[in-house]
């Protein structure tokens, strides 16, 4: 079993073997706020932090009879001591988590969470009306106001949809503009349907352009730079040009939108066709707007 579901196990073991799930995701939050390595991140979603990772954890823990999903409720469905199955660091933790906030349940709990963290109450559907004036003041101040055209360049490599979503709320993109070929992935939360779902439930429209993506079979022994130019220049030379009109209805969405993001996977931009995109993209706009990799 992963390390990180017996972290989740264990949280619900240590808080009596039941928890509502907005309070499973704000206790989880704060135990990993304390650890040199989290094992989960978190966005800013409607009731406050959230991990869609942790919580399609939770979905596949049910799936093996461990823990029982009731409408609002986890609840260990197993006897086994997970406590004892972690590291002494995160015992420790997890004693100091239950010991200091166990008097806190409910919108007292969210409310805790808001003060300390303003920035994960950003998108709250709640925050105005648990949160004095002042504290609802801070977290108003928190909502990225970033407003200058620019298009940003994005790859998930390495990271949690988590992670890659707070970079697009950090720097108020409004649309993320996926030119993957397929936008298919082995990693949690960056397949088409998941990705779409996450981003737009933060505000952030999600397009799928396919006709600027690479082929698979083109992609295959790319084992240099050499490799990767060779292949870089048959995208500037056949795909960009057979899809003009691709290429033009993107930009417009940029000068519709001011703040959008070119993704793909590979972390690094020289690595990937995005950069020919941007490259592109610069021709059209003749330099006059900034282009950033994040």
């Amino acid at each position: 079993m992963y390390y990180r579901r017996k972290i989740l196990l264990a949280l619900l073991q240590t808080f009596g073997k039941k928890l509502p799930k907005i309070d499973f995701q704000k206790y989880l939050f704060l135990l990993n706020t304390n650890r040199s390595e989290p094992s989960f991140e978190f966005i800013p979603y409607k009731y406050g932090c959230f991990s869609f990772q942790a919580n399609q954890d939770m979905s596949t823990l049910t799936k093996y009879n461990l823990v029982k999903e009731l409408e609002k409720i986890w609840e260990l469905n197993d006897n086994t001591n997970y406590i004892n199955s972690l590291k002494t660091s995160d015992k420790i933790s997890l004693v100091n988590l239950h010991k200091k906030y166990r008097g806190l349940t409910g919108n007292n709990l969210v409310k805790y969470v808001y003060e300390n963290y303003p920035y994960y109450a950003i998108n709250s559907t709640i925050a105005e009306e648990i949160l004095d004036k002042e504290k609802y003041d801070t977290v108003l101040k928190n909502i990225p106001d970033k407003n200058e055209y620019t298009i940003f360049s994005i790859g998930y490599e390495g990271k949690s949809v988590e992670g890659f979503t707070n970079q697009l709320i950090r720097e108020n993109v409004k649309v993320l503009c996926d030119i993957r070929k397929n936008a298919l992935s082995m990693k949690y939360g960056f397949s088409k349907n998941q990705l779409k779902h996450i981003v737009e439930n933060v505000g952030i429209k999600y397009v799928h352009i396919p006709e600027l993506g690479i082929n698979s079979d083109k992609r295959q022994q790319l084992n240099a730079k050499e490799d990767y130019d060779i292949l870089f220049k048959d995208y500037e030379e056949t795909t960009l040009p057979a899809n003009k009109k691709a290429l033009e209805e993107l930009y417009e969405i940029f000068l519709s939108n001011k703040r959008i993001a070119l993704m793909c996977f590979e972390a690094d931009h020289n690595f990937c066709h995005r950069s020919r995109t941007l490259k592109a993209l610069s021709e059209l706009n003749k330099g006059e707007y900034e282009f950033k990799h994040l």
